[in-house]
């Protein structure tokens, strides 16, 4: 019986270990990657499902803020029409509207304080309330518009945020 020398024994075993610690490397490496890859295709299917849905999202609140918006200007031209049913000719006849007034507005729809240098002039400005009660209706128009706006601006935040929390449907 010929026994094989140790030296090649011990060679005989490390290049088996060799050769099982390869084999190893490479089907894990093999395995990890697979799993790697069906990772970024998932995470790759899930941000198109919530860009999918904030494009949705977005379309029903633009349509919606659309809508809202031109009811509101509808609603304001209507009004601004109907000035001289509401202020006829012979009010603004009757009431002087004064500088002081017409100052103090102006401040007010600039978001400034009035300037206390100046008298707050009782003289008429021939200012007819008509003009007055146009403007005021057409600034309240546009405060309607901008907080319209401001809701739809919201209600796509809120949908935004929606869209990331809802889970992605499973194929």
């Amino acid at each position: 019986m010929t026994l094989i020398p140790w030296p090649y024994r011990w060679l005989a075993l490390v290049l088996l270990a060799a050769a099982l610690i390869g084999f190893g490397w490479i089907k894990g490496a093999g395995h990890v990657q697979a799993q790697w890859d069906a990772a970024v295709q998932k995470q790759t299917q899930q941000a198109a499902a919530v860009r999918e849905r904030q494009a949705q999202a977005t379309v029903k609140v633009v349509t919606q803020y659309v809508d809202r918006v031109r009811i509101v200007r509808e609603t304001g031209e209507t009004i601004i029409k109907d000035v001289p049913v509401y202020v006829p000719v012979q009010a603004d006849g009757a009431c002087a509207i004064n500088r002081g007034f017409v100052r103090l507005h102006d401040a007010a729809a600039a978001g400034e304080l009035p300037d206390p240098a100046r008298d707050a002039d009782a003289s008429a400005t021939g200012l007819a309330l008509s003009a007055v009660a146009g403007t005021v209706a057409a600034n309240y128009q546009t405060c309607h518009e901008n907080a319209e706006q401001l809701s739809a601006l919201q209600a796509w935040v809120r949908e935004m945020g929606a869209a990331k929390q809802t889970p992605s449907p499973t194929p």
